[in-house]
């Protein structure tokens, strides 16, 4: 796998990047995470229309773009820079477990072309992410349990669903999702919407097994590690600039050796979270069998990355830091909120070690 960028992969980060400074500025941030909804409808839909982010992934066959991951990363990365507000990551996970499964391949044409919101519902009270913890079951044609922790779950006009079924854990789809329970709950970082999910007796369709949850699973992994490599990014910049302009006893604070070294520190981070990034996308899209390694490297690593130089952004902007009104402090509650979600750092860590024959599945040495 080679780990660079292509041209047409810059290409398309610097139209991103422009997309997303006037359609989400720190203000529309701001505003829309005041919202029940969490999104801008308009945008999502020029985001489908214009840009077709939705269905870049997808298959041809199923009405998208045909690109693979590494380009998805491309996207989630400067999402994650501008701490954009969208369903995006929740859509983009469901499809991926729809595009693994071995039916509701029907279902991909409508999140292709922004008309439907998806999400795949895997935790439950505990908080684990892993496939054998879910307790949720499906028998008789319907499912019976609870999900929590869902991404954009209060708005989803498809929500999947991790249960176990006769042939042991599986994704089955709800397409009526208004008759879900759904409820949002409270959250640290108020850009991402997280909501509890019930069903008692919901009819829904098996579209996968357990191979195509984890397939989905490792995507999310590494959508989010790119997600968190932009916000890493944005925190050095807005560093690096106001250490150049703030002054203390008559020279930039850049200046110091201190300042200089803490900078240095951050910038090695973001750079070896860029490794991680490119590897493990490069893994999902040419070598599948490689690929749950390199998303539970790139998960872990990027989630410290981002918290580490979020954390030293507002430490080294001073007071004006720790105030709500600076944007450093947006970029610090998501880093702490994208730690948690897909698994913690600490259990993409064990997985790791077990992957590697270090442990065994439990964690044990």
């Amino acid at each position: 796998m080679k780990l660079v960028v292509t041209e047409e992969q810059r290409e398309l980060r610097d139209a991103l990047r422009r997309f997303f400074a006037d359609r989400s500025p720190a203000a529309e941030v701001r505003r829309l995470m005041e919202t029940a909804e969490g999104y801008d409808p308009k945008m999502w839909a020029q985001m489908a229309e214009q840009l077709g982010l939705q269905g870049l992934a997808i298959a041809e066959e199923h009405g998208g773009a045909g690109f693979g991951v590494r380009e998805l990363a491309v996207v989630f990365e400067e999402m994650g820079r501008a701490a954009v507000c969208a369903p995006f990551l929740a859509t983009i996970t469901a499809a991926a477990a729809l595009e693994a499964g071995e039916g509701g391949h029907d279902l991909l044409p409508g999140i292709a072309d922004g008309s439907v919101i998806a999400t795949l519902a895997v935790a439950e009270d505990g908080g684990s992410w892993e496939p054998g913890d879910v307790r949720a079951v499906f028998e008789d044609g319907v499912l019976r349990g609870g999900k929590s922790f869902v991404l954009d779950g209060h708005i989803a006009d498809l929500v999947l669903v991790a249960a176990r079924g006769e042939d042991g854990v599986g994704v089955y789809a709800v397409e009526e999702a208004s008759r879900l329970t759904r409820s949002l709950m409270p959250t640290l970082d108020q850009t991402r919407k997280l909501a509890r999910v019930e069903f008692d007796g919901v009819p829904a369709r098996r579209v996968g097994g357990a191979d195509a949850l984890r397939r989905a699973l490792d995507v999310a992994a590494v959508a989010l590690a790119a997600e968190q490599l932009g916000g890493a990014q944005r925190t050095l910049d807005m560093t690096v600039e106001y250490a150049k302009v703030r002054h203390q006893f008559g020279r930039p604070i850049g200046s110091f050796q201190a300042i200089k070294h803490r900078c240095a520190d951050m910038f090695v981070l973001v750079e070896s979270a860029r490794s991680a990034v490119l590897n493990a996308a490069g893994a999902a899209d040419e070598s599948p069998g490689e690929l749950p390694a390199a998303a539970a490297l790139a998960k872990a690593y990027c989630s410290d990355a981002f918290f580490h130089t979020a954390g030293e952004a507002i430490q080294l902007h001073g007071g004006i830091g720790f105030t709500w009104e600076h944007d450093a402090h947006l970029y610090f509650k998501r880093a702490q909120g994208s730690r948690q979600l897909f698994g913690a750092p600490d259990r993409h860590r064990e997985r790791l070690a077990a992957l590697a024959g270090l442990t065994d599945a439990a964690g044990a040495p």
